[in-house]
């Protein structure tokens, strides 16, 4: 894979820096995109001390002209783009009755809103060229309802989904295909720090397998969906949740 370039939104920390460091080891040179640059900066820096291999870029998702411009960037900095991974994600733990018109757009300008712009522009460019990967990180709340997450997040990775569907069928003819990872509770200090131990605890107790899930795998899955190889997959919606939602 070392000719091939991965795109990776919110990739500073957790699952996102995840998904890029096994991108990374995967061969694939590796554009970080994130709003918080020093962390940015620091994983590429981790990755690629002079950057030929991994590079920080600023992206704030929400914006349909950012994404252009990042497109652009890495397109002129090393040739092609092959592979976007849509995992930029945030949500705000409010009761459904005391969702706020802000607290609501917040979410859904993070979660929702960010693939449609990510698919239309990097769609785009990957059907001109016939062929690219786009893996967009949804969510087991998309799923169930996910009440631990929010009815904001819950419809904004619900909505993640159908626009997986909605593109993969678009783009197919044109060499791209568009798929969906939805993951369960993960292995993740962001999880620990925000859930207390007794309700982490019942949520562990709820999973078959007994469990949280590793961010590692979520990975491994989203390398996958990108590889060339990986031409009949496409609309899906991996479900990668220990057995906790089954369908």
């Amino acid at each position: 894979m070392s000719n091939r370039i991965a795109l990776i939104t919110g990739a500073a920390r957790g699952l996102g820096a995840v998904v890029a460091r096994r991108f990374h080891a995967a061969g694939y040179k590796v554009a970080l995109a994130d709003i918080e640059m020093e962390a940015t900066r620091s994983l590429a820096q981790a990755l690629s001390e002079d950057q030929s291999s991994a590079w920080a870029l600023k992206l704030d998702v929400t914006s349909k002209a950012d994404f252009e411009h990042a497109r652009d960037a890495v397109h002129e900095r090393w040739g092609r783009i092959d592979v976007l991974v849509n995992n930029a994600g945030a949500s705000k733990v409010v009761p459904v009755m005391e969702i706020t018109a802000e607290h609501f757009d917040q979410v859904i300008d993070v979660n929702l809103r960010s693939v449609l712009f990510g698919c239309q522009v990097l769609g785009q460019y990957f059907a001109d060229r016939g062929a690219g990967r786009i893996v967009n990180i949804a969510s087991l709340a998309g799923q169930n309802g996910g009440s631990a997450t929010g009815a904001h997040y819950a419809a904004a990775k619900g909505g993640a989904i159908t626009l997986t569907k909605v593109f993969a069928r678009d783009l197919a003819a044109r060499g791209v295909t568009v798929n969906a990872i939805s993951p369960g509770p993960l292995d993740l200090p962001v999880v620990h720090e925000s859930v207390p131990a007794d309700k982490l605890d019942k949520v562990i107790a709820s999973i078959p397998v007994g469990r949280l899930g590793s961010a590692d795998y979520i990975a491994d899955v989203a390398v996958l969906l990108a590889s060339p190889d990986a031409y009949f997959a496409n609309g899906a919606c991996w479900d990668v949740n220990g057995g906790l939602y089954m369908r």
